[in-house]
């Protein structure tokens, strides 16, 4: 129980609406963290904007260098993203291009607003966390706005039971993986985190 205070969990809004859905459920997530001991930050891409990815430029620029720290120290990260047309927003996808070698044996949980229950942008998020060596939880949220969530708030009972199932399997199974990153970042058997030691 003494670790769980330290687990840290990330939660990235990628929707630039001003009146975002996704926002509204992300802080609901963020605050249900904290509640049970862990500490909560979010990046919101609609005032912490990155630009374009560039690999030859982007690493270079100061909102990145700004953001670095605070992706390295998470534990877990919670992905919140609109459904366009089938797929994450832009906006996602570019934070997700900016960062890769920080998830690598973290935890991913997935947010999708979506009216058709954002089941190919689940997949897709679930995709590159395993393509930067990261975990997932086995489910998503999804929501649909005006029918979850109506004037800044979470309006359904169905959606918070999920969130509160999410925020609790976060931080168990998130303070499990923590740890054994740890140990394998400081150990010396076989497995794929012996990539990422100093």
């Amino acid at each position: 129980m003494a670790h769980q205070q330290h687990l840290k969990a990330l939660a990235v809004v990628g929707s630039l609406q001003r009146n975002s859905v996704t926002r509204v459920v992300l802080r609901e997530l963020i605050d249900l963290l904290e509640r049970s001991g862990c500490r909560g930050e979010i990046v919101d891409l609609e005032t912490e904007p990155l630009p374009m990815y560039n690999p030859d430029t982007s690493r270079k620029c100061e909102v990145y260098l700004q953001l670095k720290p605070r992706v390295e120290a998470a534990d877990v990260y919670i992905l919140g993203t609109p459904d366009y047309h089938g797929s994450v927003s832009g906006a996602m996808k570019n934070f997700l291009d900016h960062f890769w070698h920080e998830f690598a044996g973290k935890l991913f949980g997935t947010v999708v607003a979506s009216h058709e229950k954002g089941l190919t942008a689940t997949d897709q998020l679930r995709t590159i966390a395993r393509q930067c060596y990261a975990w997932t939880l086995p489910y998503g949220v999804s929501l649909a706005e005006k029918v979850d969530v109506k004037d800044g708030h979470v309006t359904s009972e169905t959606l918070r039971q999920r969130l509160e199932m999410m925020a609790r399997d976060l931080r168990v199974y998130g303070q499990l993986l923590a740890a054994q990153r740890r140990s394998d970042l400081v150990g010396s058997d076989p497995g794929f985190m012996a990539k990422h030691r100093a």
